[in-house]
Order: C-alpha cells, then structure tokens, then sequence
C-alpha cells in the first residue's frame, strides 16, 4: 500500500505544484523557485527511496478501474528502466531549477515559466510509470504541449515562437501515428496493459499487423528523439531560455522516444523491419547530426547537433537487436543526460555573463571564469569520449558492439568505419566548444564584461560535472548497480555478461577510440581556420535545411491544398454547409442500406397495418407539418412569425414524445425550445431587413430556382429516409435489443425508475461527463467570440425599447415625454421579476425527482437558465446585474468539478471510475426515501447546463438589448465573476 501511495505522489504531485505556482503573483521570483525546487527534489527523493525494492527485481504496479470494459484503466507501474528515467526526470529537474532561479531575468513572469516547468515535469512522470499504453500516449502529448509552452515561453521572440509550432507540429503528428500504433498493437494482444504487452513477443512478431504497427509506433519514437529525417526541429528549440534546453535535450523530451523504443525493444526488436529502419534511421542521424555540429556557430547549435548526434547513437544501438547493445543503449542514455544537462548550463553561464553565444566571438574566457571553464572542459572531454570519464565508458561499448555480426549485409559490415567517422567528428566539435572558447586571445566587443556566475548557479554544473568523473573512474561502484537494475527490466533471462571495468586490454575498440581521437583533432586543426570565420552551416548541406522542407510542406498543406478545399467545399453561409452536412448523411445511410439489404426496411413497410391508425394523432402532426412548412416559406421576410410557426413544429414534437410514452425527451424537448426560441429572438435583431414588395420586382435568376429545387428534393429525401428508419426500428422485432438490459438493471443496479437518467448518470456516466465537457468548452467559446463582436449601430433595428416609447407617445399626445417605456411595460415587467424565484423552485423539483420521474440534471439546468435569462428579458443588463451575482463561470466550474469528483470517489472504495452507489435513507419525518451517488453526478450536470446556457444567452443578450454600454472589461466581470 505504501508503494502504490508513493506512486500517486510522484504523479499528483507536480500539477498540484504547478497549479499552486501559476496562481503566485508575476513577481513572487523566489517563491516560485522554491516550491517548484521542493516539489522536484521530493519527487527524486521519493524516487530514490524505491531503490531497494528495485534491487530486487520487483515490480510495483497499481491500478485503478477506469473504463475496464474496453481495457482502459489508470496503471501506474515502475520497474527497474522506469526508474531510471523516473530518476534522471527527478534529479536533473530539481538542478535545472535551482540553475533556472539565477539564469531567468527579474523581468520575465517566473512563477509562470515555474508552473510550465512543473507540468512538463509530470507528464515525463507519466509517461515513464504508464502502465497502460493509451494512458502513455496520453501523458506522451502533454508532455508536447507543455514543451511547446515552454520552447515559446518567450513569446515576443520571433524565433521562440516559430520553434515551438515546429517542434509541437512534428511531434504531434508523431504521437497521432504513436496513437495509431498503440491500438493496433493492443488489438493484436487483446490488451492494452503493458505486462500483457511485454510478455506476447512472439504473437506480434508473427502477426500480420506487425509492420503497420512497427513503422507507426517507430514514428511516434523517431520524432520525439529528432531522428532522421524528423531532427530539424530540436534546434530550432534552442530559441528556449537555457535552463529549458538543458531540460529537454538532456534528460526528458528527446529521451522519450528512446525510452519507448528501449521499453517495447522485447516485443517488436530482432525482426528485419526493425533493424533496417531503427538501425538505419540511428546510423544517419549519427553521423549528420555529428557533422553538422561541427560547423555550427552558435554555442547552443552545436550542442543541439551533438544532442541529435548522439541520439542517434543510442537509436543505432537499440537497432541492431542485440541485448549486448540495448546495455550500451541505456548506459549511454544516462551519461549523455549527465554530462549533456552540465555542458547547456555551461552555454546558458557562457551567454549570462557575455551576453553571446558566438563562437567566432568567444575566447579566452579561461581568464575570466577559470571555474566555469574547467567544468566546461570535463563536460566537453566527456562528450569526446576521453578515458576516465563517463563517456568513454559507453562509448567503448559502442564499438564493441559495431564489430559483432547482426545481418549479413554491406550495412552491417560498414557499421564500425561508420562509427569510428562518427567518433572523429564528436571529437573535433568538443575541441572546438573546448579551446575556441575557453583558450585563444581575450575576447573583444562582447555586450558583458565576462566573470564567473553566482556559486549556486554554477552548483548543478559542479554536481553534473562531479559524477562524470566518478563514473568514469569508479564504474562498478556508481553506476554499475544502477545500470543492472535497467537492463535487467528490459532484458530478464536475456541479459548477456558485460564489463564496466576501465581497462580491456590493447583491443578493437580501444583501437577504434584512439583513432577517432587522433582523427577528430586532425578535423579539427584542418577545419580551425575556416571555421573561425565561416558562415552558420556545413557547406556541403547548406542549402540543404530541414526548416525548408518543413515549410514548403506546411505551406502546401496548410495553404495550396486548404485553400483549394476550402474553394470546392467551403463557404461563410450556412445554407451551403447544411446541404453539404445533409446529403453525406443521406449518402452514408443509402450505402449501408444497400450494402446490408433494403428488405427488412420495405418488409416493414409492405407490412404497413393501419388498422391501428389514430385520426387525433395524424391531425397532430398535420398541424405540424404545416407549421413547419410555413416557418420554411415565411422565413425570408416575416421572421417573428416563421418563429412562431418554428415553435408550433416544436411543440407538436413534444406532443409526440409524450404520445409515444417518452415524457423525459417531451420534457426536455419543451424546455430547449423554449431556450431556443428566446435565442433566435435575440438573434434576429442582427438580420438584415428584406422588403418583399422590392424584391419582387427583381426576377429569380435561374441558379437560385436550381438551388431551391435541390434543397426540396435533398429535404424530402432526408426526411423519407428518416421516416422509413424510425418506422423500421419501432416495428421490427428485436430479440436481442439493449433496451431489455437497462430496463431489468435499472433500479436493481442503479437506483432509479426513471430508466433514461439512470442510463445517463449511470451506465453511460462517462458519455455524459464527456459532453457536458464539450458544452463548457462551447460556451466558453462563444461567449470569446461574442464578447468581440460590435454589430454595425445601421445594421440593427430600432432598439426595442425606443420602439415602444415612440408607440407610447403617439397613442398619448397629451402626456409628458417624462412618462417613460417602463412605466409601459410595468406589469410584463413585473409578471417576468416575479417568475424567477418560481422557475427556480420548479428547477429544483425536476432535478430532485429525475433519478424516479421525469426529469433531471440537463432538463432543471435549462429550466432556471429561463428564469435568468426572464430578468434580462425584462430589464436591461446592468439593472439585473446589479441585483444578481449570476457568475456562469462559476457554475461550470463548480459543475464539472462536483461531476469529476462524483467519479474519483467510487475509486476510494475500489470501484471503477463513476460506478454509483444507492440505498434509502429512514428520515423523522418524510420516512425512507432513496439516495444515489448519481445525484451528485447530475447536480454537477444542472450546475454546467445552468452556467453554460446563461452565459451564451447573457453574451447575446448584451449585444442585442440595447442597454447603456458597458465596457469590455465590466461585460466581462458581469459574466464571468472577474475570473
């Protein structure tokens, strides 16, 4: 139990934190810093404190029941490789921070790029504990999200901005392909839980579906760790404050994809597919991204190259399918995190205390930060690979595993010249970064004098730098156990013997290393010249940039291909994109019909018994097929009574629901119009005015007779169709219909008689919280839009309220003009004050009875937003606003949450997510009555429609009631509480 605990405080934890420093003040710099530090280094602590169960080869793992009907469920599992990156997550962030505190300016909002920091920090949580696979791609787009917030957390920044949109873009199109994957692989298993997943190898290895799922979920990896031909887009990320950059390109957003390729390696590794593409994307990547670096002449350029540089090592290593090298993978996973995070602090120190990054602009800064540079130099030895240092270490492993025979191929032959090529270009852009900035003459025209940063700026570099070197030198014991404890939950019985010791013998990876060493400084002081004055860019590549593909192809798509459907399909009116809307339905259902057979639809006809037919109810709907085409022919020039008309077709549909013994749907039917009606009314003050005298001088042209033809016989198609489907269904017999198991189960197991509210706070729970979500975002949508529109004063009616005064005076000459339009419409007036508290009342009945009667959440929360919308109806807006504090905001808040929180509390007594409880109650006086937990549920459900209906129809209102003008800011103050 206390493990699972520990589980839920690494995830809960950090969005907690990033709630409670979002809502610090802009300049609460410190605060900020020290509660994000807190909140990071009691995650690594908590995460530490797992080591010993991890030793022992155990597995934690906790579930909670979300949807288990179809899979889904909250499993949160760590094994050895989850912890490990769970603690590099952990520790590196907790040193970004303490560096983030100096490096970031008094001037930028902290606690904002604090409260980013920290939700990007779970979602790397997330995704390493996952132990459900769509929960991973869950946490997976956060963690995009939340990296695009931060890459561009400097807004006013051009180039923050366009490398934000870049990285969001080509990783999220890669966590839709991820998607994709994922639920092909959970179809070829039966299951989406990632222990079932790792222990079915051999079935999706032969299944047919394994290459489609292979190349999709490879793309969800390659992109996320900038491999080729995805890697463009890390570099442009380096636009983002470097405390974000050492976060990101070290330990967390690129690791991701490595990580997920290391943790499926078991199940989709040593096939042919996977060697060629993993292999074959690492190999590329390897070597351009290590050749690009060495031309590079920003500082966080070149670091950004050999990042990719050495993604694509590891990408190489998990390719070629040996368990020897999924053990150099890992290991070079963590020392790149290591001396990687330490060498962007050091570029981050660099353009602090210079004011540039510009290698042809730094030297000799040894003489000024004789500290920073020595750490600088470790850090950078380690990139090269220099012995006693960690790098060396994996690297070694590197070529160990390049001269093994995998695939008999030129490829797999070339493997270790390819490597050795690659090692001398490491070597020549750590020797540049080394001794073009730290040695050579002292710099001339940097912005800053340089000198050495505060101590605790330069502490995580030190910490960094510290354990390169104790790993390089003292391998088994540093890192050697954590290491096992990785490879070992990758690998199981497969794990092969490795050596960490420093010294081999004279052998063909020390050969290998010794002549990368001695190449790489021989490119060097062949390049050094050319180089210090060289233009940004290899030459052989410059005109090569993946930045301009990616916009040649964003511009294709987003423009040509956009534009060109938007001209065949798209149109700003609506009576187009209803048609449009109308006939693919029509289209869709013809083609299901005639693919499945029209005979029991024409059996259900040929069989049409009217010996049951009643008069009263044909009449019924006379009138309301009539009103209906009434409201069609009427509305282009008498709206109001097309509106009328509109709302007698309304009603008889309401009759008919009660006819056919549905009295919720009549209910809510009654209700929407109602809603509906006042909204077109308000509406229609926006239309512009037609005169059909004058317009019946000028001739239809023949293109307009055309539409409206088509528009009859679309019309008459789809409601034929229609007809004849609601027919089909309420005469054929259905045995195994699902309406008999909602029918016997729904007292029984959910607590009510009212079978319809029971099905939508019960059985289909999670639907309902889905759409009132959708509800929340829609009106909070319109009411932003609403808020910004100023109809033209011309383009409207006479404002009502003059209309009437005008009326008022010419039916009273002799009065004065002081006897104003209320004292016109006083008992209206007062008739519609008066209803609020008796609307309100009635809300209430319908929301206490709907689990038994008819009634309910939505059809109550429709019924008060009438008696609010009565009062701006009968006053004007600020009269109403004055008197009531509505704050609709509020109420959706309060609703979603009181709806969320009715689900999470079935988990407190082990049940799945929304499970409901009942019993009846013994009160003194009113006796038993019954209790559901739904109830809950549903006052959430009134909570939202109330606070959403109200403030669609407020932001109408203040735009159609031609009130004293507020300001924008007191228009929304008035709706939204001031929130």
């Amino acid at each position: 139990m206390w493990d699972e605990a520990r589980l839920f405080l690494l995830i809960c934890l950090p969005f907690l934190g990033s709630v409670v420093v979002a809502s610090l003040p802009r300049d609460a710099r410190d605060a900020a810093c020290l509660l994000t530090g807190l909140v990071a280094l009691t995650c690594t602590l908590v995460i530490a404190s797992f080591y010993s169960t991890m030793s022992e080869g155990t597995v934690v793992s906790t579930t909670i029941e979300w949807l288990p009907t179809i899979g889904l469920n909250f499993i949160l599992r760590l094994d050895g490789f989850a912890w490990i990156m769970a603690g590099l997550v952990g520790l590196i962030g907790f040193l970004v921070v303490v560096y983030a505190r100096y490096y970031m300016s008094p001037e930028d909002p902290v606690p904002r790029f604090f409260s980013f920091f920290l939700s990007f920090f779970g979602a790397m949580l997330g995704v390493v504990l996952s132990g459900n696979l769509i929960q991973m791609v869950f946490f997976w787009e956060l963690t995009s999200l939340f990296s695009f917030l931060l890459i561009g957390y400097w807004s006013h920044n051009p180039g923050a901005r366009e490398g934000a949109r870049m990285a969001l873009t080509v990783t999220g199109i890669g966590g839709l392909c991820l998607l994709a994957g994922v639920l092909i692989l959970g179809h070829i298993v039966g299951s989406y839980d990632l222990d079932k997943v790792l222990a079915a190898g051999d079935k999706i290895r032969s299944d047919s579906l394994y290459r489609p799922a292979l190349v999709l979920i490879l793309l969800g990896a390659l992109t996320k760790s900038a491999q080729f031909p995805f890697h463009f887009w890390l570099p442009h990320a380096m636009a983002a404050p470097t405390p974000v950059s050492a976060y990101l390109h070290s330990a967390t957003m690129v690791k991701v994809g490595v990580f997920l390729m290391a943790r499926l390696w078991p199940v989709l590794a040593g096939t042919e597919p996977w060697f060629w593409i993993v292999g074959g994307a690492g190999v590329c990547t390897l070597l351009l991204g290590a050749y690009i670096a060495i031309f590079q002449q920003d500082l966080k350029g070149l670091l950004a190259y050999s990042t990719i540089s050495h993604l694509g090592l590891i990408t190489l290593m998990l390719g070629l399918g040996s368990p020897l090298g999924v053990v150099a993978a890992v290991f070079h996973l963590l020392n790149h995190a290591i001396f990687k995070a330490s060498l962007f602090m050091a570029a981050g120190i660099i353009d602090h205390e210079t004011g540039s990054r510009d290698l042809r602009r730094l030297s000799g800064l040894i003489r000024y930060m004789p500290i920073t540079a020595t750490l600088a130099m470790v850090a950078g030895a380690a990139m090269a690979g220099v012995p006693l240092l960690n790098g060396f270490l994996s690297k070694e492993m590197f070529f160990a595993e390049t001269i093994v025979e995998h695939v008999d191929s030129v490829f797999d032959e070339a493997l270790p010249f390819l490597a050795v090529v690659a090692s001398m270009f490491s070597v020549a852009y750590s020797l540049r970064f080394i001794l073009g900035v730290f040695f050579g003459p002292p710099p001339v025209g940097l912005p800053r004098k340089p000198h050495e940063p505060p101590h605790w700026m330069r502490f995580p570099m030190e910490f960094l730098v510290l354990l390169c070197l104790l790993i390089g030198i003292f391998p088994t014991f540093t890192i050697g156990p954590i290491l096992h404890i990785g490879v070992s939950a990758i690998l199981g019985d497969r794990l092969p013997y490795y050596s960490l010791a420093i010294w081999h013998g004279f052998n063909y990876p020390l050969l290998m290393s010794i002549i990368a060493m001695i190449g790489g400084i021989l490119v060097y002081l062949l390049l050094r010249g050319y180089l210090a004055q060289g233009e940004e860019g290899p030459p052989l590549l410059r005109g090569l940039k993946g930045q301009r593909i990616f916009e040649r192809i964003m511009v294709t798509v987003s423009w040509k291909w956009a534009r060109q459907l938007e001209a065949l399909f798209g149109t700003r009116r609506l009576q187009p994109q209803l048609r449009l809307l109308v006939f693919m339905a029509l289209a869709a259902a013809t083609l299901t019909l005639y693919f499945d057979g029209f005979g029991p639809l024409w059996l259900s006809f040929a069989g049409l018994d009217l010996h049951g037919f009643d008069t009263a109810f044909a009449l019924m709907w006379l009138v309301g097929i009539c009103c209906a085409v009434g409201a069609a022919s009427e509305a282009k020039y008498h709206r109001l009574a097309a509106l009328a008309m509109l709302g007698g077709a309304g009603l008889a549909t309401c009759i008919t629901f009660v006819w056919l013994s549905a009295p919720d749907l009549a209910l809510t039917q009654l209700l929407v119009e109602i809603v509906t009606t006042v909204l077109l009314l308000l509406g229609l003050r926006w239309m512009p005015k037609r005169i059909k005298e004058v317009d019946a001088l000028t001739p239809v042209p023949l293109n307009v007779r055309a539409r409206r033809a088509w528009d009859l016989v679309v019309a008459i198609a789809a409601g034929t169709g229609i007809a004849m489907l609601s027919y089909a269904v309420m005469t054929q017999p259905m045995p195994d219909s699902i309406s008999s198991f909602f029918l016997e189960r729904a007292y029984s197991e959910g607590g009510g008689t009212n079978v319809v509210n029971v099905i939508l706070v019960d059985f289909r729970g999670f639907d309902t919280l889905g759409e009132i979500t959708v509800l929340a975002i829609v009106a909070l949508t319109v009411f932003a839009l609403l808020r910004r529109f100023r109809p033209a004063p011309e383009s409207m009616a006479m404002p009502e309220q003059q209309q009437l005064q005008i009326a008022y005076d010419d039916a009273h000459p002799d009065r004065n003009v002081g006897q104003t339009v209320a004292e016109y419409m006083a008992i209206p007036r007062l008739i519609m004050l008066w209803l609020f508290p008796v609307i309100a009342v009635v809300a209430v009945y319908l929301l206490m009875r709907g689990h038994d009667l008819p009634g309910g959440g939505f059809a109550a929360g429709v019924a008060m937003s009438i008696s609010f919308i009565l009062q701006y109806m009968a006053s004007d807006t600020r009269w109403v606003e004055d008197r009531l504090r509505i704050l609709p905001v509020r109420w959706m808040g309060i609703g979603l949450l009181a709806a969320t929180c009715t689900g999470l509390g079935a988990w407190l007594f082990d049940y799945p997510f929304l499970t409901s409880h009942f019993q009846y109650l013994e009160l003194p006086v009113l006796g038993k009555i019954p209790m559901a937990s739904a109830l809950l549920f549903d006052l959430g459900v009134y909570s939202l429609v109330v606070g959403a209906t109200v403030l669609m129809l407020i932001a109408i209102a203040h735009q159609s009631i031609r009130t004293p003008k507020l300001p924008r800011k007191k228009l929304a103050a008035s709706t939204t509480g001031g929130q």
